[in-house]
């Protein structure tokens, strides 16, 4: 099991030696519905609290469905948001808008490191965006897991989750040198392990 302790003082450190870093780095974590992506930020969130900053999604999504932390608006006011120019980032998906404030921009410019929950589709505005300073985490579960966690969430007919299955195979990426794949078919403690080794490298 990963010694959480010394792998936490071990993060920290690494923060505290980067200085000299001019711009913070966007970790852009992306997976198929039930690869476990709200788990792994939430614990993520939980062992170094100190060390990256963590955005809140504003969706178009009741607050009681389930899943991350994210802040609920109406699409009236969602619009309204946009049009006014607060968001940094922002899709739609699902039937949903999804979108990240212009606080992750002042927190990137002071040198601080932020983690936000992405969309796999829109990586390619997100590289466009960020550049290098836009480092993709892929979750990534084998088709069983992925399967068995879609079927014991209870929100989709088999049809649907098939179609997700489906749509996680066919699904590449072409992922720029800096990302990482995550392997989340285990423990989240080997996903933790996985993401330090990661982030030890940068």
């Amino acid at each position: 099991m990963l010694d959480m302790v010394s792998s936490e003082s071990r993060l920290s450190l690494l923060i505290e030696c980067e200085e000299d870093k001019d711009m913070g780095r966007l970790f852009y974590v992306i997976g198929p519905s039930g690869a476990g992506k709200d788990t792994f930020i939430q614990a993520v969130r939980h062992k170094w609290p100190d060390s990256v900053l963590f955005a809140h999604r504003y969706i178009t999504r009741s607050a009681t469905a389930g899943g991350e932390n994210h802040i609920e608006l109406s699409e009236p006011e969602f619009l309204h948001r946009k049009k006014l120019g607060l968001f940094s980032v922002d899709w739609q998906a699902h039937q949903y808008y999804y979108g990240v404030g212009n606080e992750i921009d002042t927190w990137l410019e002071q040198g601080l490191d932020v983690v936000i929950n992405g969309s796999r589709e829109y990586l390619g505005q997100m590289q466009d965006k960020f550049g290098d300073r836009l480092f993709p985490v892929l979750m990534q579960v084998d088709e069983a897991t992925l399967a068995k966690r879609l079927r014991q969430r209870g929100r989709e007919t088999d049809t649907q989750i098939n179609a997700r299955l489906a749509r996680a195979r066919a699904y590449s990426l072409a992922l720029p040198k800096q990302a990482v794949i995550i392997d989340n078919s285990g423990s989240i403690d080997d996903s933790l392990k996985q993401f330090l080794d990661y982030y030890r490298t940068l």
